[in-house]
């Protein structure tokens, strides 16, 4: 068996051993080890292969992003910044038809902004805006498929560990990354309220009304928010200006939104304890499975098999634009059995040479954060359908006595919103890089 047939044949294995539920990122590693065995075919070189991996995976500076985003979303949730958020949003829109929910999509976009995590941001807005939305009487079907959406805004405004992830496996510069986000994430949270003013003109009796806010409490409500505004401004305003990196940026976000915390009386020692040891936990996982994918892709890389696939595929003649949506759609259905982090990792390493060997009209750089932008979208996707979608059973665990049949008949017009933004912004790239363009 060539190294290349050997490489083709581990696909199937890492799934299968991930059907039995292997984690991911032991599966990857498995996988990796066992491969690259074959290929070199004695152990003191593997050996040698497996203690530079390790130390040169965990020794680049920029995944300690990482932990300081997860922090920060552990104390914004502790600080209460996610429920002055949905306050704020309720009090303004909340008498609208559908206004709730809409409240809910745009609280998440606001935490998104100072959390990193997708699963965090679902699971800290579902506590605050689940009660309100029943108290509103809207349906769980509606409510639970709100939130799932209104969660993956957390990946895809910056900042997103998804990013700093592909923007370590590509050389990419992660500002840049974050910056080109915005406007697709702008771009969702609209989709999203526009898909909650559709379905409650379709299903009346998914929703109630509620009573206008008078004016005042409407801005008292908007400035309890100032904790939130100061923050993101500060990381943003302070990696885009040049004052510090974005991992420096993520430190100050973290301090910041502890400071929150601590003065509206959310952070104790206890409590910050468990922020610590939360963190802690979740960045292991992340690094677990890092650490996987990365002897995994070294193995793939001594096989040959991510170029000989670039090369056949550019070969084959297709046109560019068939190729990226081949790609995309791979992304959809591998995102209904598998997570976001797992799904870079495993497939950039492969579909990127393929993409920056296609003419699409771009310079390098612009089309290597364009197609980040798409995947990150098309991964977020993943987190919101069936059977899989861990935001899917994130929400519908908070909301107790709401089949998980009702929410994946709720989220299915977000997925389409979704699909229709993927397909707009993969048509028109200068969306996606208009921000990018505008501040080089």
């Amino acid at each position: 068996m060539t190294s290349i047939e050997l490489a083709a044949w581990s696909f199937p294995v890492l799934l299968g051993l991930i059907f039995i539920r292997v984690p991911i990122g032991l599966a990857m590693a498995l996988c990796g080890v066992v491969g690259a065995y074959f290929i070199y075919g004695s152990p003191a070189p593997l050996l040698n292969q497996l203690k530079h991996a390790t130390y040169t995976t965990f020794a680049n500076y920029n995944l300690s992003v990482v932990p300081l985003f997860l922090l920060m979303g552990q104390f914004a949730a502790l600080g209460g910044l996610s429920r002055s958020l949905f306050k704020a949003a309720e009090a303004w829109i909340g008498h609208w038809r559908g206004g709730v929910a809409m409240a809910a999509v745009g609280a998440c976009a606001g935490f998104g902004a100072i959390c990193g995590s997708s699963l965090a941001t679902a699971a800290t807005m579902g506590q605050v805006a689940l009660p309100e939305l029943r108290r509103a009487g809207y349906s769980g079907a509606l409510s639970t498929a709100c939130l799932a959406a209104g969660g993956t805004l957390g990946i895809l405004i910056p900042p997103s560990v998804v990013l700093v992830i592909y923007a370590i496996l590509t050389e990419q510069n992660i500002a840049k990354l974050f910056l080109a986000a915005f406007i697709p994430g702008i771009l969702a949270a609209i989709g999203y309220i526009i898909v909650v003013s559709i379905y409650v003109r379709l299903k009346p009796d998914s929703a109630g009304r509620m009573e206008p806010v008078p004016m005042a409490e409407r801005w008292r409500a908007l400035v309890n928010t100032w904790p939130v505004i100061v923050i993101f401004l500060a990381v943003v305003g302070g990696i885009y200006s040049g004052i510090f990196t974005p991992t420096e940026g993520a430190a100050v976000g973290a301090f910041g939104t502890g400071l929150a915390a601590w003065l509206s009386g959310g952070l104790t020692f206890k409590s910050l304890r468990e922020s610590v040891y939360g963190t802690a936990i979740a960045t292991g996982m992340i690094f677990m499975i890092v650490l996987g994918a990365g002897l995994y892709n070294t193995f793939l890389a001594l096989s040959q098999l991510p170029q000989e696939l670039a090369q056949w595929v550019i070969g084959l003649g297709l046109s560019p634009w068939v190729v990226l949506t081949i790609i995309l759609v791979l992304y959809l259905l591998l995102g209904c059995v598998m997570d976001s982090l797992s799904m870079i990792l495993l497939t950039i390493p492969i579909f990127f040479p393929m993409i920056m060997g296609l003419d699409f009209g771009l310079p390098p750089d612009e089309k290597a954060i364009w197609f980040g932008i798409l995947v990150l979208i098309v991964v977020e996707v993943g987190l919101i359908t069936p059977p899989v979608g861990m935001n899917l059973f994130v929400i519908n665990n908070l909301a107790r006595g709401v089949p998980i049949s009702h929410t994946y008949r709720g989220v299915a017009p977000f997925v389409v919103s979704d699909l229709v933004r993927t397909a707009i912004l993969a048509a028109f790239p200068a969306i996606t890089l208009f921000a990018l363009r505008l501040t080089s």
